[in-house]
């Protein structure tokens, strides 16, 4: 790749980690308070609720860069989860049981859980991602 280019990768996994942990937390947001948007709260003590605090608390997690690691495995985990009880069943096809964001997610959540959190995140300022001092 070219040098030129190159260089801002590490910026550009920053912008994608934040940027995703934020609108992973926001579908949190919504199932657990009912904003943004106008949908009723779940109930906590259901599966919904169980995966409303992951996905708000998991997507804050990501968002600065805190817990990365294990709070992206979690979260890819439940994508996973998510997209076999709620569109699997209906079509093998991602884009046709509407399972493509679960998908989407799921798999970026792998990839930054493999990379680590990167710079600009607190891990990285506390020392605790390798991948930063690397970079």
């Amino acid at each position: 790749m070219n040098d030129s280019v190159a260089r801002f990768a590490p910026h550009a996994f920053a912008i994608l980690r934040i940027v995703v942990g934020v609108l992973f937390a926001m579908h949190g947001s919504q199932k657990l308070f009912g904003t943004p948007g106008d949908k009723p709260p779940v109930e906590l003590a259901s599966l919904m609720g169980v995966a409303g605090i992951i996905e708000f608390v998991g997507g804050l997690l990501i968002a600065v860069g805190f817990l990365t690691r294990p709070a992206a495995f979690l979260s890819s985990g439940t994508m996973a989860v998510a997209y076999f009880m709620a569109h699997g069943f209906q079509h093998p096809l991602p884009i046709i049981n509407q399972g493509e964001l679960a998908v989407v997610y799921c798999f970026v959540f792998l990839y930054i859980w493999a990379h680590g959190a990167g710079i600009w995140s607190l891990d990285s300022m506390l020392g605790r991602n390798r991948a930063a001092v690397a970079v």
